[in-house]
């Protein structure tokens, strides 16, 4: 045991920017332990601070998925929300945002928790010890590549010259004359992220399942923050795109995971991950942590409701099930399912039944929405009424009390896919389904993917790393690196596990960018990826479907609300003389280069 002061370890709740009091130090939540066991035996009790630290990450994972999934585009919701989550929707970015402030803590208080028992530890006792030690590093590690990612810009962007998040390993010293650090910048934060994961490598030498960091989750985090600093399809960065390759074939050639066969993936969902040869890191929750209502607080209870608990309120992107379709058509419909896209079984239409259990068969299509000087400002789903003729169909709308009829043209007959010359002049396409429950005028498609863990209701083991990313991973870095064919091998790996028989055939500079981002848009949905993914490949985020979010409006890479302000609450209380910087409040404060 290094000559550290143990108290250091009873302050491992400490975060920037939250002092916590001596009663706070007493109870120690998350799995800390009380002062007089940690000074009985360190060693005997080293496995129970660091799942202290693992605790930390339950509370840090809810805000995570939320600021992570809702500023992309896979989702909608109902309408707007006072709830804080509705700004990462809308881009509306505050520093007063309670969701943003318990990311921030909760990440901090993983790095400090991590940090403190790192410091207080000495290498070299035994295997076991080392093994700990390795985890620590590791959730040291993901945490400053989360928070970064969060609050810093894309790392294309001058890295350099633009702030990441405080780098503060540990509790500090002196807490009576507290001083505390303004902000590194990005690249020296992805160097504290890569130095920490690749010391959890040399470290790591127990699998233990996917609940807790090994060789393989340092790795996988490895492959992803150098993608992450491998630059755009147009101006790579070559080192840093053989880094993530390198990384990524560690982990695939390792033989210790493996991906689901297509029947199994499709409940992905629901199996414990444990048992999931696939999942290589999760953020491990239990029945046990819910009781009653609180599923309905669960990141699945946004998404659905199942068995009466949810709130069902946001659900699958019309562009999320656009690309799901894109192969050709998911019929959801229960007597005639046919699921083309394996990942289309992580979505669930609600279909209206009558008292009988009977469906009414509609044409459902989105049009545009436009105000009284006829300028769009937005799209709307509609179910028209369905109308059949011998081997000729034809729908109708009331608007007003006045019904429209209009005939429907076979676009593909045996997947029921029509298009028809709508009233305001534009030629629609859509689908003959069955009616659906509709929230505020939006069909109820809900996503399952955050749900069902071992058949339980909302319950649900945040995704970190699998083995899926990982190939897309090595795919877009072989991509960056001109080695198209390799590349491509990867990306149909994933792409024919879902969709049999529909591999890419080519793979080249023309297209590499579009295939490789529609792929993992489809296979990591949910999990907390896509507005990274669009904006630092220096993309524009478009969310062209019907929502309360401004459909209109395309969010480029360059825009100041890609990076979340620091938490107000934070940089209000950093110590007299100490100074958290702000992020720009508008693109005048942008660095580019």
């Amino acid at each position: 045991m290094k000559k550290k002061n143990i108290t250091k370890i009873l302050l491992a709740t400490f975060s920037v920017g939250v002092l916590l009091t001596s009663c706070d130090i007493e109870r120690l939540p998350n799995g800390s332990m009380a002062s007089e066991d940690v000074f009985g035996d360190l060693d005997t009790n080293l496995k129970g601070m660091v799942d202290g630290a693992y605790a930390q990450l339950k509370t840090w994972s809810d805000p995570m998925h939320r600021l992570g999934e809702y500023a992309g585009d896979n989702m909608m919701i109902r309408g707007s929300s006072t709830d804080a989550f509705y700004e990462f929707i809308s881009y509306a970015r505050t520093p007063n945002n309670y969701r943003l402030q318990n990311f921030w803590d909760y990440g901090y208080k993983a790095v400090a928790q991590a940090s403190n028992i790192i410091d207080a530890v000495a290498e070299g006792q035994s295997a076991e010890i080392d093994n700990k030690l390795g985890e620590c590093y590791y959730i040291r590690g993901m945490m400053y590549f989360y928070l970064t990612r969060a609050f810093g810009r894309p790392y294309y962007q001058a890295p350099d010259k633009n702030l990441g998040v405080p780098i503060v390993n540990g509790t500090p010293d002196d807490m009576n004359n507290l001083q505390l650090p303004d902000r590194s910048t990005v690249a020296q934060c992805y160097a504290q992220a890569i130095g920490d994961l690749r010391k959890a490598e040399s470290l790591l030498t127990e699998n233990n399942g996917p609940a807790y960091a090994s060789i393989g989750a340092a790795q996988a985090m490895l492959s992803r923050v150098y993608l992450y600093m491998s630059g755009t399809y147009e101006n790579p960065n070559t080192q840093y795109a053989d880094s993530a390759v390198y990384y990524a074939s560690q982990v695939i050639n390792s033989g210790t995971y493996s991906l689901l066969p297509r029947s199994e993936f499709m409940v992905y969902n629901t199996i414990v991950p444990e048992n999931n040869p696939e999942a290589i890191f999760v953020v491990k929750r239990v029945s046990t942590e819910f009781s009653g209502d609180d599923h309905y607080y669960g990141i699945g209870g946004m998404y659905a409701n199942i068995g009466g608990m949810g709130w069902g309120e946001m659900f699958a992107s019309a562009k999320y099930i656009d690309l799901l379709n894109e192969t050709g058509r998911n019929d959801w419909r229960p007597d005639r399912k046919t699921i083309v896209d394996a990942r289309a079984n992580f979505i669930e239409p609600q279909y209206v039944t009558d008292e009988n259990g009977n469906y009414t068969p509609v044409f459902r299509f989105i049009k545009n929405l436009y105000n009284t000087s006829g300028v769009q400002t937005n799209y709307g789903y509609v179910q028209a009424t369905l109308h059949q003729n011998g081997n000729q169909y034809s729908c109708s709308e009331t608007i007003d009390g006045v019904e429209t009829t209009y005939q429907m043209t076979p676009v593909n007959e045996e997947q029921q896919i029509y298009s028809i010359k709508y009233s305001d002049g534009n030629t629609y396409t859509g689908v003959i389904d069955y009616e659906m429950t509709t929230n505020r005028s939006y069909p109820e498609f809900y996503i399952v993917k955050c749900s069902r863990e071992g058949e339980e209701s909302h319950l649900h083991s945040p995704v970190i790393s699998r083995l899926g990313e990982v190939y897309l991973n090595r795919a877009e870095a072989l991509a960056k690196l001109g080695r198209y064919s390799e590349a491509l091998s990867d990306l149909n790996t994933i792409r024919e596990r879902s969709i049999p028989g529909a591999g890419y055939s080519t793979l080249n500079a023309s297209n590499a960018g579009e295939l490789i981002d529609k792929e993992r848009q489809l296979e990591l949905a949910y999990q907390a990826e896509r507005s990274f993914d669009v904006f630092r490949n220096g993309e524009p985020l478009t969310r062209h479907y019907p929502g309360p979010h401004n459909a209109m409006e395309d969010v480029p890479a360059t825009d100041y609300r890609v990076t979340y302000y620091i938490p107000q609450t934070a940089i209000n209380s950093y110590p007299s003389g100490c100074t958290l910087t702000q992020n720009p409040t508008s693109n005048a404060g942008v660095i580019l280069n």
